[in-house]
């Protein structure tokens, strides 16, 4: 009788383990789909997500975003970032290549709104920073200084109708500064020689004072004009670099209507479109991000491996590494612009199919519901019409001597621009930030 007993003990936990395998394969979250469980690596800490005590509208917020909290600061909000006395927007974080506890800050210029339109010049500037100590603000340490990114002039004629005024600037806009696999880069928009305003690169390095290194012409020592597979827009931006898994480099030009990327060369020119393949890509994005608004790149890229760094079986290969970016649905409500960011891993060879993307937009932590500077007019009270507007410009990993790859342990910067004159940041582990994805397999 024990026996039988026994016998069908062992049939129903049977049952039950394939009950449970089945809804793991049936499901189409990533964390419950793979074996890369982002829950083990979550900061959990004293400021984690775990100790939250949430309110009405903070269990609102959960149930329509995915939100995301400060590694560092003991109230978990983003930190500001403060050049001083010159007001700043679209701003890079990357880790001194030498100093301890100091990184590097980049944003563009923000004059203000007395002097916007008697000047057609743009500026990028630069400053090594710390953090105060309550870890509230990351600031520059000393003034800050110009980048010296020169002007370029392109063709005039290629800059029509309300696009004329751009044939005027002078500088350069919205730069992205970040780490390739071995070196720092910037992209930039400045006028064009093919549109009328197009996206050039230079090795970073060139530009402020990175001590003793050897800085080759393959590595963009003079800046360059990056180029595109036809059609050309009147005015680009956003182009992220990436890298496959045997280092060649990749320029990613579009997310939506189509994704477009392509092969760089050194020159600046590219190959063919190579995303003619990938047709399953929109169909994913449809699924996870809504039909209104526009899609748009936002930051640069980084690698990932989806194990943890403390894992000492974990090796980073082809099967666990992806390329890791962050794209933003915009939409205008009245004359208030709204950004909602999704997090999107791609695989680092071909096709480069899109692999996942975010289920649910990202919140940072510390974004107001309601911006100081509203508009009566262009609200219509839903939350995403009056939220703080946050746009994020960058990305990168947080630790000493760490470049463009990185594990699910490790901690990351998200770098933002708020509401088109301030800048912020937040400090973020990986596993965090991916905690709710959703996989494009079977698109």
């Amino acid at each position: 009788m024990a026996k039988k007993i026994a016998t069908h003990l062992i049939l129903i936990a049977g049952l039950l383990s394939a009950v449970i395998l089945v809804a793991k394969f049936k499901s189409n979250h990533l964390g419950l789909q793979s074996g890369f469980l982002f829950t083990d690596y979550s900061s959990g800490g004293p400021y984690g997500q775990s100790h939250i005590d949430a309110g009405q509208s903070d269990k609102d917020m959960f149930r329509t975003h995915h939100v995301i909290y400060s590694v560092s600061n003991p109230d978990r909000k983003y930190f500001r970032i403060d050049f001083g006395r010159r007001s700043v927007l679209n701003p890079s974080i990357i880790p001194h290549p030498e100093l301890l506890d100091t990184w590097i800050i980049t944003a563009q210029l923000h004059k203000p709104p007395s002097a916007r339109t008697a000047s057609v010049w743009f500026a990028e500037l630069v400053c090594n920073a710390a953090f105060s100590d309550d870890k509230r603000v990351l600031s520059c340490l000393e003034p800050p200084l110009q980048l010296p990114i020169p002007a370029t002039f392109g063709d005039s004629s290629k800059c029509l109708g309300d696009l004329s005024y751009f044939s005027l600037s002078v500088g350069p806009h919205d730069a992205r500064v970040f780490y390739g696999p071995e070196i720092p880069y910037t992209i930039y928009g400045s006028n064009s020689f093919f549109t009328c305003f197009g996206q050039w690169i230079s090795d970073f390095r060139i530009l402020v004072d990175w001590g003793i290194d050897t800085i080759n012409e393959h590595e963009f020592r003079q800046y360059r004009e990056l180029q595109r597979p036809m059609p050309w827009n009147a005015v680009e931006k956003n182009w992220f670099l990436f890298w496959d898994d045997s280092g060649q480099m990749f320029l990613h030009h579009e997310i939506a209507p189509a994704r477009v990327f392509s092969k760089l060369e050194l020159d600046g020119s590219v190959g063919p479109n190579l995303a003619l393949t990938t047709s399953g890509d929109q169909e994913c994005l449809k699924r996870f991000l809504p039909e209104t608004g526009k899609i748009h790149q936002a930051t640069n890229s980084l690698a990932i491996t989806l194990c943890a760094r403390s894992d000492q079986f974990c090796q980073p290969d082809a099967t666990n590494t992806f390329v890791l970016f962050i794209i933003q649905q915009k939409t205008l409500h009245g004359l208030h612009p709204v950004y909602e960011p999704y997090v999107v891993l791609m695989r680092r060879s071909m096709p480069f199919e899109i692999y996942a993307i975010s289920s649910k937009p990202t919140w940072i932590f510390g974004r107001s519901i309601r911006p100081e500077k509203s508009d009566k007019d262009s609200s219509t009270g839903l939350l995403e019409d009056t939220s703080e507007m946050l746009y994020m410009t960058s990305i990168s990993w947080k630790s000493h001597g760490q470049k463009d790859h990185g594990f699910i342990d490790d901690t990351l910067f998200l770098a933002f621009g708020r509401e088109d004159s301030d800048a912020g940041g937040i400090d973020v582990t990986a596993g965090d930030l991916l905690a709710e994805l959703g996989t494009c397999a079977g698109f």
